[in-house]
């Protein structure tokens, strides 16, 4: 059957992630329940079931009046969700068979310690994991665990569709630019970047084989002192060079 994916855009950078067939969908990480509704009315969309991928409250407030519109929906969360409206607890390895739909659970702690990413090929749904030409803030892991996590997320097919969960690439690509001035394949992309956004386009999804290109967080084991700006101590390891970038990142 075939399946299409959606983005909705909300709050000021937020996606909403629906896949879907021709009469259900899956949602994932509704972080505000109005314009999955007005989708779902407008399009004669039934949805079958909610994946939440972290516990913030922007991928997670919209489930409320969603499961009032929608009393029988089923919501799939890690544990650091329970209280989110979750009625199926989920962890690292299961499959979730949702009619024709079926996922991989992956655990990707750093972000937050429970994060969990979804991969129902060729999309992978990674919440605030893997951005594109990043990844996100450690607000409750360590920077060890996010460069394991990304490593788990870079090992799937080159032909994966990153849905992330925010619209960060220009100010990603920026930072990757400044880090690695004379990269062509970080200097080009900035360029299509810049002109998808001029243009109020997505950047999203984007290829895995394109995020190993261009991303520097994936690329910590290739970076050389002669490529960067960086000091050489920071090249020590693949992971101080990574927790070097994110700690960068941070004050960008």
């Amino acid at each position: 059957m075939h399946m299409q994916l959606i983005a909705i855009p909300t709050f000021t950078d937020n996606y909403i992630w629906l896949l879907r067939t021709t009469q259900q969908a899956i949602i994932i990480d509704p972080g505000d329940a109005m314009p999955v509704i007005n989708y779902l009315q407008k399009e004669k969309c039934q949805p079958a079931a909610i994946l939440l991928t972290h516990h913030h409250w922007d991928h997670t407030d919209g489930v409320a009046l969603l499961k009032q519109h929608y009393p029988d929906i089923a919501v799939y969360g890690p544990n650091e969700t329970k209280d989110k409206g979750i009625n199926h607890l989920i962890s690292d390895g299961d499959h979730i068979v949702i009619g024709t739909f079926r996922f991989l659970v992956i655990a990707v702690p750093g972000h937050t310690l429970g994060h969990v990413a979804y991969y129902c090929k060729p999309w992978l749904f990674c919440g605030d994991t893997l951005l594109s030409g990043g990844c996100g803030k450690i607000f409750e892991g360590t920077a060890q665990q996010l460069y394991h996590s990304l490593n788990k997320l870079a090992s799937l097919p080159d032909d994966t569709q990153i849905c992330c969960g925010h619209e960060y690439t220009l100010s990603n690509m920026k930072f990757a630019a400044h880090i690695l001035p004379t990269d062509p394949d970080i200097q080009h992309y900035l360029h299509e970047v810049i002109k998808r956004r001029q243009q109020s386009l997505s950047t999203l999804p984007s290829l895995l084989s394109t995020e190993k290109k261009i991303n520097i967080f994936l690329r910590c084991n290739s970076i050389k002192k002669t490529q960067t700006i960086l000091p050489a101590n920071s090249l020590s390891s693949p992971e101080i060079l990574f927790a070097t970038l994110r700690q960068l990142k941070n004050s960008y």
